[in-house]
């Protein structure tokens, strides 16, 4: 079994090069994900959408509830953090979702959280949110594809699980 070394350049060490520490391997990895998706890229493939969401939440230290914004073939406009929550919740307002959908003429639109504790399960507020939101976008034709929730390097698809 051979052993990856991922280095970063140092030209203050005799070699040029150091190892490279977890937040410079994770700034790196968001930084090759965003020029893969970028606006426009289609988001059909769900481990393509979890690897973007991972990247973009696993490491925060509070939730966040973040939206995709699709166009109707899927292909990705924007995705903002739309909510900031604590530790272990946040407050997530179906009304402001609908807006910020309107805002960016979305015809769909994936919804994701992170949980900073680093269990990917639903909770039954989870489950209820996404109901409530699925149902107000529903009144303006916009389609709910997923929710995605990611733990540290787990995420939980409420679509794979049909929970949607």
């Amino acid at each position: 079994m051979s052993k990856i070394n991922l280095c970063f350049t140092d030209k203050y060490t005799s070699t040029g090069y150091r190892a490279a520490t977890f937040d410079e391997i994770m700034t790196g990895a968001r930084q090759a994900l965003a020029a893969r998706i970028r606006r426009g890229t289609v988001l059909t493939s769900p481990r393509l959408t979890s690897d973007f969401l991972t990247a973009r939440l696993s490491q925060r230290p509070h939730e966040v509830f973040t939206l995709v914004y699709l166009d109707n073939r899927h292909r990705l406009i924007a995705c903002e953090g739309l909510f900031r929550g604590t530790i272990d919740g946040v407050s997530v307002h179906p009304r402001e979702i609908v807006k910020e959908a309107w805002k960016h003429n979305a015809a769909a639109v994936i919804l994701a959280h992170n949980h900073p504790s680093g269990v990917a399960e639903p909770s039954s507020a989870d489950e209820l949110i996404i109901r409530r939101v699925k149902a107000a976008l529903e009144l303006v034709d916009t389609r709910v594809l997923d929710h995605v929730i990611v733990a540290g390097g787990d995420t939980t698809s409420f679509a794979q699980r049909e929970l949607l």
